[in-house]
């Protein structure tokens, strides 16, 4: 029965998010069937794996672990595709100085606080503290795919920071409506302060939403800032991710075993660079292929970007069905207080940066 259940859930997922991808993509109109292609989120394909594992335990296990890990891998380079090199860097020069520091501050006070502190499992506060720093479950998918982190550990992790973008996307808008802040300093906020980009583009458009006539006079958008910034951060994803391995070189499975420095580089991250040049200089350029073929090349990029979201959406569904009830047992509590902690201190201090020194 539990094999059944696992393969309706598995199909009802796949349909409505490649419904909601052809409807976007294509301008489908399906009138009242809308709703097959949006009653699914990221947390709503976590929730779902969760609770499966929970009430099942583990079902179809390597095909599970297998769908996790390449559908991510997959899904990051999927990700290169809507990203920009020179758009990213000229909108990250103003705050440069502040970006490197917040990304690596968040890792010291989040290993400071996950393991010094809570005595969180390593992996799990890594990944915490990683999706914290950058863009949330990606910056997990490609950092806990370059350790070859455990599934448990991927789970909480992506759990505790799904959990806190769900507030986020409520409490912010308001919270800058109170202290009142410009566009661009919520822009700001919210692309360092939030951690997903799905998360950072509905804040940003419920402050746009809050305030249309600061959004007419100051001629710029919170959504526009928020959305440049964090793809201008999301870009450390690379460099995490290249980094990230020689911060596990003792443990376990996650070892660099002796190999050369190179060697230890993940494929699906060379292929994420190669997506983004590709994009940016080969695919978008006008100057290069003509005006007709970059369009053609935008439209393609856009769709790959989008499939590659919905993918990730997916995944996280075999993510949850791997936190069985013996996972759980070893969890515990503290990875959320690391993740509630790091986030508050975070918010706290940029927040402070944007309205005294920015």
């Amino acid at each position: 029965m539990k094999k059944i259940i696992y393969i309706v859930i598995v199909t009802l997922l796949t349909v409505s998010l490649l419904t909601e991808f052809f409807v976007k993509q294509f301008g489908l109109d399906l009138g009242s069937w809308s709703w097959i292609g949006t009653w699914v989120s990221s947390p709503c394909a976590l929730l779902l794996g969760i609770l499966f594992a929970l009430a099942f335990g583990a079902t179809y296990e390597t095909f599970t672990k297998l769908m996790s890990k390449k559908m991510l891998q997959y899904s990051v380079i999927g990700l290169g595709f809507g990203m920009n090199v020179n758009e990213a860097i000229a909108s990250g020069k103003e705050g440069m100085l502040f970006t490197i520091a917040s990304v690596f501050g968040t890792l010291l006070i989040g290993y400071l606080i996950g393991r010094k502190l809570l005595r969180v499992e390593s992996q799990t506060s890594y990944l915490i503290s990683a999706g914290t720093a950058i863009c949330g479950g990606s910056a997990i998918a490609a950092t806990g795919s370059a350790i070859h982190a455990k599934s448990d550990a991927m789970s909480v992790s992506l759990g505790v920071v799904f959990v806190l973008n769900a507030v986020a996307l409520f409490i912010f808008p308001y919270i800058g409506d109170l202290i009142g802040m410009t566009m661009k300093q919520f822009g700001m906020w919210a692309a360092i302060a939030i951690h997903d980009t799905s998360s950072v583009v509905g804040a940003g458009s419920a402050y746009d939403q809050l305030h249309p006539d600061m959004l007419a006079s100051e001629g710029v958008s919170a959504l526009d800032v928020a959305t440049t910034i964090k793809l201008t951060r999301a870009l450390w994803i690379v460099v995490l991710a290249l980094i990230t391995p020689f911060f596990f070189r003792g443990e376990g499975q996650s070892t660099m075993g002796g190999k050369p420095w190179y060697k230890t580089v993940p494929m699906f991250i060379v292929w994420f660079v190669l997506a983004i040049l590709l994009h940016t200089y080969v695919l978008s350029n006008a100057d290069l292929i003509g005006e007709e073929a970059a369009s053609v090349g935008k439209s393609v990029c856009g769709g790959i970007n989008q499939l590659a979201k919905h993918l990730i959406t997916l995944s996280l569904f075999f993510i949850g069905a791997g936190l069985t009830r013996k996972t759980l047992k070893a969890v515990g509590i503290r990875p959320l207080i690391q993740g509630v902690s790091l986030w508050i201190v975070i918010s706290v201090v940029s927040l402070g940066y944007i309205l005294w020194v920015a």
